[in-house]
This record gives C-alpha cells, sequence and structure tokens, in this order.
C-alpha cells in the first residue's frame, strides 16, 4: 500500500552522501520482485524491470534518497557543536529543531543571540546534552552529519508531513511501480539516486551509465497555495504536475507531452507546473551524453525543506496511476 510504504521510507536516516539506511529499505521491499538490482560506485541503487516488447525502450525514472542535513563542523569547550548545512537549508525553519545523528544521538538545533543584523549559519549550534568537549566527542565526530528527527504525522483526512518527504514521497512511488508492474512494454530502469540535495550527482553517473531512451525524474515541487504564495501555480490535492521548466531544464515536449497523454489515458487531473527556482535529477539525466529526452512528474509539496513537508496523498495516488500508463506507452 502506497501510504505504508512512504511512512516506511520516511523513517531511514539519509543525509546526502549517507543514504545507505535508506537504500537497505528499498532492497529489502523490491528483492524478488524485479529482474535485476545493483548499486554503483556513487551509492545508486539501480533496479530494472525488463519490458517486454522486441523495441522495449530503456526508461529511466530517478528519485533522490538523500534529504537536507547539517555537518559538524567543530566541537565547543562547552559541549556544543557547530554546524553547516548539507544542501539547501531554511534558517527560518531550523531554530529549535530536533535533530538526530546516525548513531541515535539526538539533539537541539538552535540560534544563539546575535547583536546586530540577521543570524547565520554560523550563528547555530547544536545541544547534544555533553557537559563539555570530552563528552560530546565520546558522542559525535567532527564531520558527522544529522538530520531532522523523523516525525511523520497525518494533517486532516488526505495529507501527510514530515521531514524527508523531499524526496522519499517519489521513492515511495517508484518503489509502489516497480511493484506493481507486469509485463509492460517497456523496461523500467529505477534509479533511487543520491546527493542530489548538493548537486545532482548521483543521477549524474547514473544517467551516463544506464544510457537510457527516456528519462523521467520524480521529485516534489512547491506550491503556491499558502498564504501570501502564489507561485508556482500549484495546488496540493489538485493532482500530480507535469513539468514544463525550472532553473535547472526545460522538459523535453516528447516527454512531456508523454505525460499529458498518459494522464488521459489514466483518466487522472494534472497540473502544469512552471518553477522559478530549483532543479531535479531531470536535469542531469537530460545533459548526459549526446542528451536524452527527460522530463519530470512532481508531487506538489508545502514547506519544501522543513522539517514538515506536507504532501496530499490523493496526488501520490493518481502519480501512480500516471506511471503506470507512462511505462507502456
Amino acid at each position: 500500500m502506497l501510504k505504508n510504504t512512504l511512512k516506511t521510507l520516511l523513517e531511514p536516516w539519509g543525509p546526502s552522501g549517507n543514504e545507505h539506511n535508506v537504500a537497505d529499505v528499498i532492497k529489502t521491499l523490491l528483492t524478488g520482485h524485479v529482474d535485476s538490482l545493483r548499486t554503483d560506485a556513487l551509492g545508486n541503487l539501480i533496479v530494472e524491470k525488463y519490458g517486454t516488447d522486441d523495441n522495449a525502450k530503456r526508461i529511466m525514472l530517478s528519485a533522490h534518497m538523500d534529504h537536507i542535513g547539517f555537518v559538524v563542523t567543530a566541537i565547543e569547550k562547552e559541549g556544543f557543536l557547530r554546524v553547516t548545512n548539507v544542501g539547501g537549508i531554511s534558517m527560518d525553519y531550523s531554530r529549535g529543531r530536533h535533530v538526530v545523528f546516525e548513531n541515535s544521538v539526538d539533539g537541539v538545533l538552535f540560534c544563539q543571540p546575535v547583536k546586530e543584523g540577521k543570524p547565520t549559519l554560523a550563528d547555530f549550534y547544536v545541544d547534544i546534552g555533553a557537559k563539555d568537549k570530552e563528552e560530546a566527542e565520546s558522542m559525535v565526530q567532527l564531520g558527522d552529519m544529522c538530520v531532522y528527527a523523523p516525525d511523520v504525522f497525518s494533517i486532516g483526512k488526505h495529507r501527510i508531513s514530515g521531514p524527508a518527504m523531499d524526496d522519499r514521497c517519489a521513492c515511495a512511488l517508484l518503489v509502489e511501480l516497480l511493484l506493481y508492474t507486469e509485463n509492460q512494454k517497456n523496461t523500467i530502469v529505477g534509479v533511487f539516486s543520491t546527493q542530489e540535495e548538493v548537486g545532482l550527482r548521483g543521477a549524474t553517473v547514473a544517467a551516463y551509465g544506464i544510457a537510457p531512451d527516456i528519462g523521467l525524474a520524480l521529485d516534489v515541487t512547491g506550491a503556491g497555495d499558502i498564504p501570501e504564495e502564489k507561485y508556482p501555480a500549484v495546488i496540493l490535492g489538485e493532482g500530480p504536475a507535469v513539468k514544463i521548466m525550472d532553473r535547472s531544464m526545460i522538459a523535453s515536449p516528447l516527454v512531456r507531452d508523454m505525460l499529458f497523454e498518459a494522464a488521459e489515458q489514466a483518466e487522472v487531473k494534472v497540473q502544469r507546473e512552471v518553477l522559478p527556482y530549483g532543479g531535479t535529477d531531470g536535469a542531469a539525466i537530460q545533459h548526459s551524453r549526446a542528451g536524452v529526452p527527460t522530463g519530470t512528474l512532481s508531487i506538489p509539496c508545502r514547506y519544501v525543506h522543513s522539517s514538515c513537508e506536507t504532501i496530499d496523498m490523493r496526488d501520490m495516488e493518481d502519480a501512480l496511476k500516471v506511471l503506470l500508463t507512462f511505462v507502456d506507452l
């Protein structure tokens, strides 16, 4: 069930460059349900499900496993940890947050008083309850990473909030697609990619090695349906979004139109997305080798890169219907 798969994938600790826990969970979910499964040099989990058509296209669908976090840069004599960002961090979203390290050490992320101007990341610290530097070093080391603690909860009838929704919701979609597809026309090459939040690194090398005929990124997009926000013109619960463009790519018309056709065949309402910022694995796929026709199917998400990223399960369910049709076109 899609909702259960999502909740399962929101739990593992996995900041950029440390996605192994997420990959292990996905392997457990997919083992015995796919034709091949391997991990490449950057930690991308690459899964194939072969198509039945003699002229089957190889469709690369990429969803990234990593999420934003913080890395320890110094340990002070009083035992507090200084940190900097791993990926795109909002300081407004970070003050007073519960964070957790891979070894299950918990901490409070806070900001020291600033006499002049606005605080920067240099003013943030993590309190892990250590009495001094020696005790802190017995708990956490320089270079260790922490993330927003995985507090996942429902709001209203259809919506779920929590950190790492970007992009574990798309990982859940890709897992479900690989579980549900049977005797599909085209070969699905599912890539659960690494280090997207720090420069699309995993998808870049994966696309080069796979050399797909068609690429499709699965990711979240901002929702312009909250107070004082109007862009992008995407609304939670009104269906998944077909990306027209963002800062990293202009969707290939071939793939964009395939998504619209798949949505029509599946009788699913989709939205048109023009994102004035950001990017996805789609850009890495599109630029690979001599170029790959590529698009992006997006899940509307409120409060992106916060500890309460919020999606609507109806958008997820409709996105899965679109994908099941898309891989058979």
